[in-house]
Protein backbone atom coordinates (compact mmCIF):
# COMPACT_ATOMS: atom_id res chain seq x y z
CA UNK A 1 0.00 0.00 0.00
CA UNK A 2 1.35 3.52 -0.75
CA UNK A 3 2.71 5.66 2.01
CA UNK A 4 0.12 8.95 2.26
CA UNK A 5 1.56 12.06 1.48
CA UNK A 6 0.83 14.32 4.24
CA UNK A 7 1.38 17.38 2.33
CA UNK A 8 -1.09 16.27 -0.09
CA UNK A 9 -3.31 15.80 2.97
CA UNK A 10 -2.59 19.31 4.15
CA UNK A 11 -2.92 20.95 0.73
CA UNK A 12 -6.53 18.74 0.48
CA UNK A 13 -7.84 20.07 3.96
CA UNK A 14 -7.62 23.71 2.69
CA UNK A 15 -8.65 23.17 -0.74
CA UNK A 16 -11.94 21.14 0.27
CA UNK A 17 -12.91 23.24 3.06
CA UNK A 18 -14.29 26.09 0.40
CA UNK A 19 -17.51 26.12 -0.96
CA UNK A 20 -18.82 24.03 -4.23
CA UNK A 21 -15.10 22.41 -4.22
CA UNK A 22 -13.99 18.76 -5.08
CA UNK A 23 -11.09 17.09 -6.20
CA UNK A 24 -10.25 15.79 -9.58
CA UNK A 25 -6.97 13.74 -11.06
CA UNK A 26 -6.31 15.67 -14.10
CA UNK A 27 -2.99 14.99 -16.40
CA UNK A 28 -2.37 12.80 -13.58
CA UNK A 29 -1.80 14.64 -10.82
CA UNK A 30 -4.87 15.91 -7.81
CA UNK A 31 -6.36 19.15 -9.11
CA UNK A 32 -8.79 21.16 -6.90
CA UNK A 33 -12.08 22.92 -8.66
CA UNK A 34 -14.72 24.94 -7.98
CA UNK A 35 -17.72 24.60 -10.49
CA UNK A 36 -15.67 22.89 -12.86
CA UNK A 37 -12.54 25.42 -13.27
CA UNK A 38 -9.33 24.53 -11.54
CA UNK A 39 -7.66 26.69 -8.88
CA UNK A 40 -5.39 24.45 -7.56
CA UNK A 41 -3.19 21.64 -8.36
CA UNK A 42 -0.94 19.16 -6.63
CA UNK A 43 1.68 17.76 -8.32
CA UNK A 44 5.52 16.66 -7.90
CA UNK A 45 8.73 19.30 -9.56
CA UNK A 46 11.60 16.63 -9.67
CA UNK A 47 11.22 15.14 -6.12
CA UNK A 48 9.49 18.01 -4.61
CA UNK A 49 6.04 18.50 -3.65
CA UNK A 50 4.62 21.39 -5.08
CA UNK A 51 0.88 23.50 -5.55
CA UNK A 52 -0.09 25.70 -8.45
CA UNK A 53 -2.26 28.45 -8.11
CA UNK A 54 -3.64 31.36 -9.82
CA UNK A 55 -2.43 35.34 -8.19
CA UNK A 56 -2.87 38.70 -9.15
CA UNK A 57 -0.91 39.75 -11.78
CA UNK A 58 1.16 41.77 -9.55
CA UNK A 59 0.95 39.57 -6.88
CA UNK A 60 2.75 36.52 -9.26
CA UNK A 61 4.83 38.89 -10.34
CA UNK A 62 6.40 39.70 -6.62
CA UNK A 63 6.23 35.84 -5.22
CA UNK A 64 9.09 34.93 -7.90
CA UNK A 65 11.81 36.94 -6.37
CA UNK A 66 11.00 34.17 -3.88
CA UNK A 67 13.35 31.10 -4.88
CA UNK A 68 10.30 28.81 -3.42
CA UNK A 69 7.77 30.38 -6.44
CA UNK A 70 8.51 30.18 -10.33
CA UNK A 71 6.19 30.86 -13.46
CA UNK A 72 3.91 28.07 -14.09
CA UNK A 73 4.38 26.06 -17.26
CA UNK A 74 1.95 27.24 -20.40
CA UNK A 75 -0.28 29.72 -18.00
CA UNK A 76 2.50 31.37 -16.04
CA UNK A 77 1.44 34.33 -18.20
CA UNK A 78 -1.70 34.48 -16.74
CA UNK A 79 -0.84 34.97 -13.22
CA UNK A 80 -0.65 31.04 -12.19
CA UNK A 81 2.97 30.30 -10.26
CA UNK A 82 4.36 26.84 -8.99
CA UNK A 83 5.39 26.68 -5.20
CA UNK A 84 7.54 24.50 -3.93
CA UNK A 85 5.85 22.90 -0.65
CA UNK A 86 8.49 20.42 0.68
CA UNK A 87 9.83 22.95 3.32
CA UNK A 88 7.04 25.24 4.40
CA UNK A 89 6.94 26.18 8.02
CA UNK A 90 3.64 28.27 7.73
CA UNK A 91 0.78 26.75 6.53
CA UNK A 92 -1.27 30.17 6.96
CA UNK A 93 0.43 31.66 4.30
CA UNK A 94 -0.06 28.50 1.86
CA UNK A 95 -3.84 28.54 3.29
CA UNK A 96 -3.91 32.56 2.22
CA UNK A 97 -2.65 31.80 -1.28
CA UNK A 98 -5.06 29.07 -1.85
CA UNK A 99 -7.52 31.42 -1.06
CA UNK A 100 -6.37 34.52 -3.48
CA UNK A 101 -6.55 31.58 -6.39
CA UNK A 102 -10.15 30.84 -5.28
CA UNK A 103 -11.18 34.12 -5.16
CA UNK A 104 -10.05 34.42 -8.42
CA UNK A 105 -11.29 31.64 -10.23
CA UNK A 106 -14.70 31.25 -7.82
CA UNK A 107 -18.21 32.04 -9.76
CA UNK A 108 -20.16 34.60 -7.62
CA UNK A 109 -22.72 32.35 -5.87
CA UNK A 110 -19.34 30.32 -4.37
CA UNK A 111 -18.32 33.60 -3.43
CA UNK A 112 -21.45 34.60 -1.58
CA UNK A 113 -20.96 31.37 0.33
CA UNK A 114 -17.81 31.92 1.53
CA UNK A 115 -19.07 35.23 3.06
CA UNK A 116 -17.21 37.22 0.22
CA UNK A 117 -19.57 38.26 -2.44
CA UNK A 118 -18.45 41.87 -1.74
CA UNK A 119 -15.13 41.28 -1.99
CA UNK A 120 -13.09 43.00 -5.36
CA UNK A 121 -12.25 41.22 -8.21
CA UNK A 122 -9.67 42.10 -10.21
CA UNK A 123 -10.78 43.96 -13.05
CA UNK A 124 -10.89 42.26 -16.32
CA UNK A 125 -9.10 44.95 -18.75
CA UNK A 126 -11.83 45.51 -21.45
CA UNK A 127 -10.79 44.43 -24.93
CA UNK A 128 -10.34 47.12 -27.01
CA UNK A 129 -13.11 47.43 -30.06
CA UNK A 130 -11.61 48.37 -33.02
CA UNK A 131 -12.87 52.16 -34.30
CA UNK A 132 -15.90 52.08 -36.17
CA UNK A 133 -15.03 53.21 -39.53
CA UNK A 134 -16.01 56.83 -41.03
CA UNK A 135 -15.80 57.82 -44.18
CA UNK A 136 -13.62 61.58 -44.54
CA UNK A 137 -17.15 63.01 -44.45
CA UNK A 138 -19.81 62.68 -41.69
CA UNK A 139 -23.27 61.81 -43.54
CA UNK A 140 -24.89 65.23 -43.01
CA UNK A 141 -21.94 67.13 -44.78
CA UNK A 142 -22.37 64.96 -47.21
CA UNK A 143 -25.57 65.34 -47.40
CA UNK A 144 -25.41 68.84 -47.82
CA UNK A 145 -22.57 68.50 -50.29
CA UNK A 146 -24.71 66.18 -52.80
CA UNK A 147 -27.69 67.77 -52.35
CA UNK A 148 -27.24 71.36 -53.75
CA UNK A 149 -29.70 71.67 -56.61
CA UNK A 150 -27.87 73.71 -59.06
CA UNK A 151 -28.11 77.46 -59.60
CA UNK A 152 -30.25 78.68 -62.57
CA UNK A 153 -28.36 80.19 -65.40
CA UNK A 154 -29.19 83.40 -66.97
CA UNK A 155 -29.33 83.98 -70.27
Amino acid sequence: MAKADPVLAKVKAICLSLPDTKLTMTWGSPHFRVGEKIFAGYGAEGSKPSIGLKLEMAHAQRVLDDPRFERAAYVGHKGWVSMDVSRVTDWEEVRALIHESYRLIAPKRSLAKLGEAAAPRPAKRAARQPAKLRSPRTPAKATARTARVPRARSR
